[in-house]
């Protein structure tokens, strides 16, 4: 597939949303207003992009989960986990690769995602 610059919609899913909403909270009692937003700043642009290069993400690594389509990006330490159906990007999570993502990725391509 090409990596020529698309413009496609992107939908954070409510389960993403919940997951930048967290990290928003946890960074600004953590180190404050200035540098929560420079965080949840780079995400959002980092997820932004997506709607640009959907292919840019590498696949998931595992089998069922790629099977299916399922993508990464990072922006700092958050991954994001997405997936191209037709001409929207889905971001289904957004996880700090310090937390037990893994367990959190349990949750993904099956009902308990959203």
């Amino acid at each position: 597939m090409s990596d020529d610059l698309l413009d496609l919609a992107v939908t954070i899913l409510p389960p993403a949303q919940r997951d930048l909403e967290e990290a928003a909270i946890l960074y600004l009692s953590l180190v404050g207003g200035n540098s929560a937003r420079k965080t949840t700043d780079k995400i959002y642009a980092a997820i932004e992009r997506l709607g640009h290069f959907p292919f840019s993400g590498p696949m998931i690594r595992d089998p069922e989960l790629e099977a299916q389509g399922y993508r990464c990006a990072i922006a700092d330490q958050f991954i994001i986990i997405y997936r191209l159906i037709d001409d929207t990007v889905f971001v289904y999570r957004v996880f700090d690769w310090r937390s037990d993502y893994p367990t959190l990725f349990s949750g993904i391509g099956s009902d308990r995602i959203i």
